[in-house]
């Protein structure tokens, strides 16, 4: 079975190169999904990631309530000021919406910035297996064996590259992952990519509401 790595909510010096450091030795290819607040903070990593072959993408400017649950003004900006820090690492112009809590629904989107996001011609990235290691750093690794064990289809999973400890399992998990058949790549299945290069692959409302 295809799995799809990505790591969420940084960079932070404790962890994104720890992580980065892991996926070297295995040899796998990720996608980081930056907050842009952090980045401009601490950019160094990121550029790393992006020389060593994975991909870096927007994950907002500040993580905040998820962004259909904003005015759209505040919601365009999240995305928009990210940009400006990205620049061109992320020459993919891949999204990631914050879902609170790894959620999926209207909440993820703003009606008001789709047509913006079609006319920018985003990748919008979603996922379909959430092992929370972002709270509960020592307890993830079975969920996400468990996670990738009942598997149907081709995975996208988010873990987090946050300075809590988690990272310090995730060399073991790949390992098991890899004993159980896992398939590592970089490709995002069609079924976690709801706008594709400004295309809609679904339909839009059952991602966005008014704010």
């Amino acid at each position: 079975m295809k799995l799809t790595l990505s790591f969420d909510n940084g960079p932070e010096p404790g962890a994104t190169p720890e992580v980065l450091d892991v996926l070297a030795r295995r040899g796998i290819r990720s996608t980081f999904f930056v907050i842009g607040e952090k980045l401009r903070a601490n950019r160094a990593p990121a550029e790393r990631a992006v020389a060593e072959g994975h991909w870096v993408g927007n994950h907002t400017l500040t993580h905040g309530a998820a962004l259909g649950r904003r005015p759209a003004a505040e919601a365009r900006a999240e995305i928009a000021e990210t940009d400006a820090l990205l620049g061109e690492l992320n020459p993919h112009r891949l999204f990631r919406p914050n879902g609170g809590g790894g959620a999926l629904g209207p909440h993820l989107l703003h009606r008001e910035t789709l047509p913006w996001l079609e006319a920018e011609r985003r990748t919008v990235v979603l996922w379909n297996a959430i092992p929370r290691d972002w709270d509960d750093p020592d307890g993830w690794p079975p969920r996400a064996l468990a996670q990738y064990a009942a598997a149907r289809e081709p995975l996208v999973m988010v873990l987090h590259d946050l300075d809590n400890g988690a990272w310090k399992h995730l060399d073991r998990v790949l390992g098991q992952l890899a004993d159980a058949g896992a398939e590592f790549t970089q490709d995002f299945p069609e079924s976690c990519l709801p706008l594709r290069d400004g295309r809609w692959t679904c339909e839009p409302a059952t991602l966005s509401s008014g704010g």
